[in-house]
């Protein structure tokens, strides 16, 4: 890498540089730490067609992949101008089937290999257990403090109930999110998702055998390293595996498979509730999921930009070749990658495990990736979901409800909690991360108070049905919006060099906080009563609304890669472009219904061309 492209790459000049690396030449880079113009560039515009022949030449030859130099000929023609490989002549013009797939990544994005779909559901699998452990302990909450002598109202008791929900989360944020990018380096994700399932088996299972408290501390603490490391990695290892056009689709089935955990978790706990064993029934049986998924994690390929980032380029290509359709994809895909890779790779070269860490907040790109992905992970805790997941039982109890009945409706929370994340799929991808966000959070906070309210009315059954309603309300809003984009979009935001660190960082943060609520809320709901508990976190949920307005880009249909340019973008600039122009356009088109408003795009691509926000670009619908 030339001297002029590795200042580029670390130093914020806010001006345009060149670079020649590995055969890769762009004339003009645009700066990764400072993009004032916010413009969207691809590494391969602009390089004559015949050098660009050379340069692939020379990485296959480097690489060991000169059996595909071929397709990799093609590949990096259709990379280069993604719109336009109907026109690609001579030797490498495209055949029928090669157009033909193209052509189908636009018209029909889930016609995808059966190996693909198979990566997401089995990894995402391990997620029904952050679920179904949440709930495991929201049925056992009534049940098990008699049993460890910790049932009375006296401070030390609440605590301790506070604590042993809590534990696996204090496991994770503590322990189980650093070891994340460590144990993905030496490897790889699925054998990092291979080691977190034996800690999700386990200790659950030991869990439903244990005497006294402090040896349920002790198995909740295991099994959150195992939830820490599995959360840090399995949404990068979907995201890295998905195409751009619907990675956010893909990637969400993590919160879907948490949410149907949850569903499951208290469907159990109302068949068990008669059963002498119930609350040890409850505690054990999460184990469930963490089994199929040690059986079907190496069915599995390894995550071709992780053998790229270790310089295993012929492993990624057979790993990519499972999880395309057409050699051509991956041709395009594995030359693509390595061209943005080449950018980022002096920050790769020059870190270890603390310079990555410290470097969350050091380096301007990567910092402001930090930001979103933190805003986004402690928005899910102040939303006050998990207060809920944790204790809606012992809430329907303080609200009047018999045990039965506050079992019941929290089966009735988990079925809502778990059906109103399906049309996520759909409007993830469309609709946007941030946009979902943005709507979501002001119907939480309005439903989240309508329940605390309801609870001051007269004990009836009015009063009953009512804080029910508005409990279910606030999980329907919830499901689709806060509930799958956290973990979808902490995944994508940082670059490949920091992407572990990052994650564990976020992943960690949002667990934290988690424990602290779960610790917390026996005092607050004892001090508050349930209105008070409610009305706090409705006004959570007001304050995270503003922080995601000024703080989280859009990132739907972009390529990894291309987020490199969107979050090189300075925040004073995105905030002010949220104040100055997209509110007024809002205004003016949703509120005053002119329909002649415009927006003025914040991003650009490479040629200048305007781009509006969260809009597909050259590479969206090719690139992933």
């Amino acid at each position: 890498m030339s001297e002029k492209h590795q200042a580029d790459a670390i130093e914020p000049k806010g001006v345009h540089g060149t670079y020649i690396e590995n055969g890769l030449d762009a004339t003009e880079h645009v700066d990764l730490n400072a993009n004032l113009e916010a413009r969207i560039k691809n590494p391969l515009k602009g390089i004559p067609r015949e050098k660009l022949m050379r340069d692939v030449e020379a990485f296959a030859e480097e690489k060991g992949l000169v059996e595909y130099i071929p397709l990799l000929r093609k590949g990096a023609l259709v990379a280069q101008n993604p719109h336009e490989y109907e026109d690609i002549d001579g030797q490498e013009t495209l055949d029928e089937a090669e157009k033909t797939t193209l052509r189908d990544e636009e018209l029909h994005r889930w016609r995808m290999p059966a190996r693909l779909f198979l990566t997401i559901a089995t990894c995402s699998i391990g997620a029904a257990v952050q679920g179904w452990d949440q709930t495991g302990t929201n049925g056992a909450n009534i049940f098990f403090p008699d049993y460890y002598g910790i049932g009375s109202d006296s401070t030390r008791d609440r605590f301790l109930v506070g604590l042993l929900n809590s534990g696996p989360y204090l496991g994770s944020a503590f322990i189980g999110c650093w070891l994340s990018d460590p144990i993905n380096n030496w490897l790889g994700r699925r054998g990092v998702i291979f080691v977190s399932a034996h800690f999700c088996l386990w200790p659950v299972i030991g869990s439903a055998f244990c005497h006294t408290w402090p040896q349920q501390l002790a198995c909740r603490l295991l099994m959150g390293i195992g939830m820490g490391v599995k959360a840090s990695t399995v949404p990068i290892y979907a995201a890295e595996n998905a195409p751009a056009s619907i990675r956010g689709a893909l990637v969400m089935s993590w919160q879907m498979w948490t949410a149907f955990g949850i569903f499951l978790g208290t469907a159990i706990n109302l068949a068990v509730f008669y059963h002498p064993l119930n609350w040890r029934l409850m505690l054990g049986a999460p184990f469930i999921p963490a089994v199929p998924l040690l059986c079907l994690i190496y069915l599995c390929p390894e995550s071709p930009r992780w053998l790229m980032k270790k310089n295993r380029y012929a492993e990624a290509w057979t790993s990519m070749n499972k999880l395309r359709n057409n050699p051509i994809q991956v041709a395009r895909d594995i030359y693509y990658i390595h061209a943005q890779l080449s950018i980022e790779m002096e920050i790769m070269n020059r870190s270890n495990y603390v310079t990555r860490f410290t470097q969350l907040f050091t380096i301007p790109r990567v910092r402001r990736a930090t930001i979103a992905a933190f805003t986004v992970m402690i928005a899910q805790q102040m939303c006050g979901i998990n207060i809920i997941a944790f204790y809606s039982t012992t809430v329907f109890v303080e609200s009047g409800f018999t045990q039965f009945n506050a079992m019941l409706c929290s089966f009735g929370f988990g079925a809502v909690n778990w059906l109103f994340a399906f049309p996520a799929f759909w409007t993830i991808d469309t609709f946007g991360r941030r946009s979902l966000l943005l709507f979501t959070f002001p119907n939480m906070m309005w439903t989240l108070l309508a329940a605390g309210l309801c609870t001051l009315m007269p004990e009836s059954t009015a009063r009953t049905g009512l804080v029910a309603l508005f409990v279910f309300l606030f999980a329907a809003f919830y499901s689709p919006g806060e509930g799958p984009v956290p973990f979808t979009y902490s995944a994508e935001v940082f670059p490949l060099s920091h992407r572990e660190v990052g994650m564990g960082f976020a992943v960690a943060t949002c667990l934290f906080w988690a424990s602290v609520l779960g610790m917390t809320f026996p005092f607050i709901l004892d001090q508050l009563s349930t209105v008070g508990a409610f009305g706090l976190y409705a006004g959570f949920n007001f304050v995270a609304f503003w922080m995601i307005f000024f703080l989280v880009p859009e990132t739907k249909q972009r390529t990894l890669e291309e987020l490199d340019y969107v979050f090189a973008v300075p925040n004073r600039k995105f905030a002010s472009y949220q104040v100055t122009k997209a509110t007024p356009f809002f205004f003016k088109k949703y509120v005053l219904f002119q329909r002649s408003a415009t927006l003025a795009p914040l991003y650009h691509k490479d040629d200048d061309e305007p781009v509006a926000p969260g809009s597909r670009m050259h590479g969206d619908k090719a690139l992933s």
